[in-house]
């Protein structure tokens, strides 16, 4: 089995996962930062701001899984 076969299986998948993943980690984030916007009012926007910061980490990974993705798709011949 050549590198390229490989390749095409291993990269759909490990950017599925990925995926999977990233939407996990931001649904849970969120849910968390829900219920403690709903326990303390008052400092909904300290933990807005952390959790928007947060979810842009987390964006930022599946973005470079992405990336890399394309990049070796390109390397499949």
């Amino acid at each position: 089995m050549s590198h390229e076969v490989v390749l095409s299986f291993a990269l759909p998948l490990g950017l599925a996962i990925a995926a999977f993943a990233s939407a996990t980690a931001l649904g849970r984030a969120v849910s968390s930062a829900m219920e403690a916007m709903a326990r303390q009012p008052e400092a909904s926007a300290k933990i807005q701001t952390g959790m928007v910061i947060g979810c842009a980490f987390i964006e930022a990974l599946t973005i470079y899984a992405l990336r890399t993705v394309l990049i070796l798709q390109g390397r499949i011949h």
